[in-house]
């Protein structure tokens, strides 16, 4: 006979150990405006869709996340990155921008970076945390 997993104590473990950073979910709301003094396109006019506790991690992160939880949790993904948010969190939609507002770590390289939501989030019937497949936007 086997033991159910408790889904509860797996979604705490998650939260209080791998979504540690801060990152912020905003959506573009218009189009650049060109700055005719400079020359320069000015930024992407947003509005913030969610801000809160989560984690962006590389496919290797989270697979070493299946180790911490002691189980295959997510299918192989395509993309490189992921983030993994509480299922309080707002639901990003394609196209979506994704930054690291703040990490817990002083080495997680993930502050000031970009990434830009290429699916919305995977759902399923039985769900412990938020995960959204993201591409890293970089410069030219």
């Amino acid at each position: 006979m086997t033991v159910p997993v408790d889904l509860g104590a797996v979604r705490q473990h998650l939260e209080t150990t791998v979504m540690v950073d801060r990152v912020r979910i905003s959506r573009p709301t218009g189009i650049a405006v060109l700055d005719p003094e400079t020359g320069l396109v000015g930024p992407v006019p947003v509005v913030l869709v969610w801000e809160g506790p989560g984690a962006v991690l590389s496919a290797h992160g989270l697979t070493t996340v299946e180790q911490l939880v002691g189980g295959k949790w997510l299918d192989g993904s395509a993309s490189w990155y992921g983030l993994v948010t509480p299922l309080s969190a707002s639901l990003p939609q394609r196209g979506d921008l994704v930054s690291v507002v703040s990490a817990a770590s002083a080495t997680a390289g993930t502050v000031g970076r970009t990434w830009q939501v290429l699916d919305p989030a995977e759902a399923s019937t039985v769900e412990v945390a938020r995960v959204t497949r993201l591409d890293e936007i970089t410069g030219p």
